[in-house]
């Protein structure tokens, strides 16, 4: 008998949720598939002199299945800082995820794929970018959280009605 055995038998576990019982979704990869950093005026653009830069954030997501039924979705990030008209530094971040999910309704794919898989690539995706920054001479660009639901709800609204105003 170890000195662990107390005599009494263990309670029983619960039951293990089996596959397609609950939704859910695991993350198998996280990847970087393309990275660009331009500084076009370093050294000179380093000096902080003058106005903060005017920045232009872009947000991408795609999400394609895969024949062994995962599914990869990209979370493109594009930052743009100028100066006064003068480029200071442009990101362009394409950051994929390799995912595998269950239980999900098909008519709830399409949100599951744009909407929560970003949700969960962002955080990495932003430190990449707050690094990058850093690494090339500037403070780091942090940035803010992005609504992935509201994104997807503007571009679903403007395919649905191209000639409108939504």
């Amino acid at each position: 008998m170890s000195d662990y055995d107390t005599g009494t038998a263990a309670p029983p576990s619960p039951p293990q949720p089996q596959p397609g019982d609950q939704p859910g979704f695991r993350i198998l990869a996280q990847f970087v598939r393309d990275l660009s950093f331009e500084n076009p005026r370093a050294p000179d653009s380093l000096r902080s002199a003058g106005a903060p830069p005017d920045i232009d954030m872009g947000v991408e997501m795609n999400a394609k299945g895969r024949p062994d039924g995962l599914f990869e979705v990209e979370l493109k990030l594009s930052c743009r800082a100028d100066r006064a008209g003068d480029p200071v530094f442009h990101i362009e971040l394409l950051y994929g995820g390799l995912f595998a999910i269950e239980g999900v309704a098909p008519e709830n794919m399409e949100t599951v794929l744009l909407i929560e898989c970003p949700r969960f690539l962002f955080p990495f995706a932003r430190r990449i970018i707050s690094d990058l920054t850093t690494e090339g001479g500037f403070p780091p660009f942090m940035i803010d959280p992005i609504d992935f639901q509201g994104i997807y709800l503007s571009r679903k609204a403007a395919s649905e009605n191209p000639g409108g105003t939504a």
